[in-house]
């Protein structure tokens, strides 16, 4: 069977930096899309950054391989009209435009989507930002931790000691450029369907109270905050939640349901516990959740959190000591996934893990294909 490639014969004039954008454009590329990556001369500033010093020094920095595989990289001077103009020549043939300037900037460019549809007037014209362009901040500019303190996404992380924290990944980029992609897919099925232009608009800001969703509909409909939990569950089950084992690691527990609770209390050796008066319901269990919680932690002490997650997972009560992004590569579930594919990148062919795309389609994960390129490399092929 071959690859699957939904948007083979699709053509993307990719105009984004930095995460969020580029990484919109790298799943149209994974899907089968020629994605035409234009970057300043010299290229974007992440070419420059990541882990490794040999990479970055040559403009292929981890932080840009990790989202622009499978892209034709071309430096056009945006700042010249005949830059412009060259954009708008490439544009003529494309089927999607993706830029993330802040709002106001690309019309000052001459890269607005009245310019651009004047290339092209059926092209789906993809704008992303960080909060939009209307409204009361819509024209500020952000990168990923300034919307986690917008968003209310670090009020509502960490403890009441603690005070808010922001995620530590970049999740709100990573998310906007999915919602991005996903956005784009609509709109090319739209624009399949009526035979008219489409315009996307994705804002970091709606993907992340999106990404928070049960909290926004909350404190929207009853205007009561979200407390933090630190590491309990959203479910504020007292069987749920974070436990430490004996070996002084983290367990991460969810035994909402009747049934997880009665195998939990299987599993702790106390099958009793089911039918103590005190946490016989799960009101009874709430009404007494300290006493509950510190009979599970006495329990929880006397093995590790490793031969705890085994035994629940036998039982079938969801479980996981915490790890590291090391231990879950060390333990081979991505690679039985597909969820990484080893291109090698720059003068030294260094090994790169990169990722796949984040589902499977007809059985393939849809990785890359062509390494990350140098700033310029496809200058040939389309400017000449």
């Amino acid at each position: 069977m071959s690859r699957p490639a939904p948007l083979a014969g699709i053509t993307v004039i990719d105009l984004t930096q930095v995460f969020a954008g580029p990484y919109c454009t790298y799943q149209l590329a994974l899907l089968g899309a020629k994605v035409i990556k234009i970057e300043p001369p010299g290229g974007e500033m992440t070419r420059y950054g990541g882990a490794l010093r040999d990479l970055a020094d040559e403009g292929l920095g981890l932080a840009f391989c990790t989202q622009n595989a499978d892209k034709d990289c071309v430096e056009i001077d945006l700042k010249q009209p005949a830059g412009i103009a060259k954009v708008l020549e490439l544009t003529a043939d494309a089927d999607i435009f993706v830029q993330n300037y802040r709002p106001g900037v690309a019309v000052r460019l001459g890269l607005g989507e009245g310019a651009v549809r004047g290339a092209n007037p059926n092209i789906v014209y993809c704008s992303i930002s960080a909060y939009g362009g209307e409204g009361p901040v819509g024209h500020r500019p952000a990168y990923d931790h300034v919307v986690q303190a917008m968003s209310g996404i670090m009020q509502t992380t960490g403890t009441e000691d603690m005070g808010p924290v922001k995620v530590g990944a970049p999740y709100v980029d990573y998310a906007t450029g999915l919602n991005a992609a996903f956005a784009i897919m609509a709109a090319l099925r739209e624009r399949d369907r009526t035979a008219g232009p489409q315009t996307v608009n994705v804002a970091m800001l709606d993907t992340a109270l999106n990404l928070m969703a049960n909290n926004l509909v909350t404190t929207a409909t009853t205007g009561n905050e979200t407390p933090k939990l630190g590491n309990e569950a959203a479910s504020r089950a007292p069987s749920s939640g974070c436990f430490e084992a004996g070996d002084g690691v983290l367990l991460m527990l969810a035994a909402n349901n009747e049934r997880q609770f009665a195998d939990l209390c299987g599993v702790l050796g106390h099958p009793e516990w089911v039918e103590d008066e005190r946490w016989r319901q799960p009101r009874q269990r709430a009404e007494n959740q300290q006493a509950l919680r510190a009979v599970i932690e006495n329990v929880f002490r006397h093995r590790s959190a490793a031969e705890w997650e085994t035994l629940l997972d036998q039982a079938g009560v969801p479980a996981s000591r915490v790890r590291s992004v090391g231990e879950v590569l060390a333990e081979g579930q991505p690679e039985s996934r597909d969820l990484l594919r080893e291109l090698p990148v720059g003068t030294r062919a260094t090994s790169v893990s990169l990722p796949a795309i984040g589902f499977r389609l007809n059985g393939d994960s849809l990785q890359p294909q062509q390494a990350p390129r140098n700033s310029g490399q496809d200058n040939d092929k389309y400017l000449t």
